[in-house]
């Protein structure tokens, strides 16, 4: 990289914004106006974090278990709430068959599911 001498305002390729950033990161305090790409962004997040003192690491570690946590919950709620509505729509189409005159045996065929769990769910509703 020594031979790299371009200026900030003579980058013109990705490969020589790659260079520009490699030979200059130490030294850059703000993030060039060239250098303003999404890929940039993420490197340029990552330098600052791995210029954290320790305890700024360990303050940066704890929010970031805190919020992948909190994101594990919410994916898996919604997960949940996902599965819940798919059975609630089968019960009413299963439902729904029933009061049409479709036998047990025909939804049982359709659905996957025994005629025993088929009949309970007839008679649950009450129907």
């Amino acid at each position: 990289m020594p031979k790299f001498r371009k200026t900030e305002t003579e980058l013109e390729t990705n490969f020589d914004k790659w260079m520009y950033v490699l030979k200059h990161l130490p030294y850059l305090q703000n993030r060039p106006a060239a250098l303003q790409e999404r890929v940039f962004q993420k490197l340029f997040e990552a330098a600052e974090i791995a210029r954290f003192d320790p305890a700024e690491k360990a303050k940066y570690e704890e929010s970031l278990k805190y919020y992948r946590d909190l994101k594990n919950v919410v994916d898996t709620s919604f997960e949940e709430g996902k599965a819940e509505g798919r059975v609630e729509k089968e019960i009413e189409m299963i439902l729904k068959s029933h009061d049409a005159g479709v036998a047990p045996e025909t939804i049982s065929r359709i659905t996957g599911k025994s005629i025993e769990e088929i009949e309970k769910i007839i008679k649950d509703a009450g129907r």
